[in-house]
């Protein structure tokens, strides 16, 4: 199955992209997508003010794993969150994640049209992010 869902929250803690990237994985509601967004930025915080310090991955959660998927989390040093979840089976979600925040970077933070910390309604962004997702899930399924 591979990845599951994409979801970006910005800095202050606002959902502002979600996708899913799988026909395999559940399927979510717009107000499950803001309920798990939330869920996870406030543990976030809650685990940033019981470890203040970084660790070697970061600050807060990386990798939470259940019995059923995993879901992998990166904060760059601009705040912004990115986190995916997958089949348990999936790797290198770490460097999927650094992929998107480079398209991300390159399609929507270079945009002269976005907004700060609004939603994110690019479409350069979507067919950068769309080949990247085609590209990890192909190495999974091989």
């Amino acid at each position: 199955m591979g990845l599951q869902y994409l979801f970006v929250i910005n800095k202050a803690g606002s959902l502002i992209f979600d996708r899913r990237l799988s026909e395999n994985a559940p399927q979510l509601s717009p107000n499950d997508c803001l309920h798990l967004a939330s869920t996870f930025h406030g543990m976030q915080l809650l685990v940033q003010q019981l470890s203040p310090e970084p660790s070697d991955h970061g600050f807060g959660i990386v990798t939470l794993e259940t019995e059923s998927y995993v879901l992998q989390a990166y904060r760059p040093e601009t705040g912004v969150q990115f986190f995916v979840t997958a089949d348990l089976k999936t790797e290198n979600l770490a460097a999927f994640l650094r992929d998107v925040y480079v398209i991300y970077a390159d399609y929507v933070m270079k945009n002269p049209f976005y907004e700060l910390d609004m939603p994110i309604k690019v479409d350069r962004w979507e067919a950068h992010l769309k080949r990247l997702v085609d590209k990890y899930n192909n190495r999974v399924n091989v």
